[in-house]
């Protein structure tokens, strides 16, 4: 089975749009995302209208619940530069569909008469807030998975793509954890402007035991960046938001 992961689209229409048209290419089997469909640029009912005729299953990122105290603005009264703006674009019909997406979603699978779980959360299963650094110590990430019983646990939020396998058995009896952070589809934060997502393939094969049955692929886009920085720079938003876009950090 091949799955999509994608996150932290940020209002960037041409990022998504240009991910979607090579999902089209890859044809995986289920498409996930895991949040933070607004914030940063112009296009966020684009964005979620899109996630929505793809029916794509997603959950809530933090930017997706800050339009709870923003409401959507009815004219550009103000002429100072906010990153509030990208909010208040926000409509009614779509900051409803924000506000009721799940906060993690569990998939199980049934593989060689042994479950294999796999948790997609934002942040992290504690916290739609927390980062997971890949350089966070194999300790707190053991005690993490084994609280949340994530064979594989996939997240976004902070914009830097990995994988990363850890061990959480004890004795002579091992149990290999997946550690997955998709990157970012519309603000990249590692150096690559590209637009990124992760497609991961599970086979029969894979288990607890064999750290090499869960195959990770991280996928990069070229897309016109330039006319995504643009549309910053001619909003309300901050400029330095185009800038962000254009040198990816």
């Amino acid at each position: 089975m091949k799955i999509a992961l994608l996150s932290d689209i940020h209002a960037n229409l041409p990022a998504f749009e240009s991910v979607l048209e090579d999902l089209e290419k890859q044809q995986p089997d289920a498409v996930y995302c895991l949040g933070d469909l607004v914030g940063y640029n112009v296009w966020p009912n684009q964005v979620i209208g899109l996630v929505r005729k793809h029916g794509i299953a997603t959950i809530a990122g933090n930017h997706d619940l800050k339009v709870s105290k923003i409401m959507p603005s009815e004219s550009d009264c103000s002429k100072e530069e906010s990153s509030e703006y990208a909010y208040k674009l926000v409509g009614r019909k779509e900051r409803d569909y924000l506000l009721t997406l799940p906060r993690h979603l569990r998939i199980e699978f049934q593989l060689n008469d042994q479950p294999l779980n796999m948790l997609l959360v934002h942040g992290s299963p504690r916290s739609i807030n927390e980062y997971l650094f890949q350089d966070l110590p194999d300790q707190y990430m053991q005690e993490l998975v084994r609280e949340y019983k994530a064979d594989i646990l996939c997240f976004g939020h902070s914009h830097k793509p990995y994988h990363r396998v850890i061990n959480s058995g004890k004795n002579s009896s091992e149990h290999f954890h997946h550690l997955i952070n998709t990157g970012s589809v519309g603000k990249p934060k590692d150096g690559d402007a590209r637009a990124c997502y992760v497609l991961v393939t599970i086979d029969q094969t894979a288990g607890k035991i064999d750290q090499d049955a869960v195959q990770v692929e991280f996928v990069r886009i070229k897309y016109d960046v330039e006319k995504a920085a643009q549309a910053v720079e001619l909003s309300l938003l901050p400029d330095a938001f185009a800038d962000n876009l254009r040198k990816a950090y």
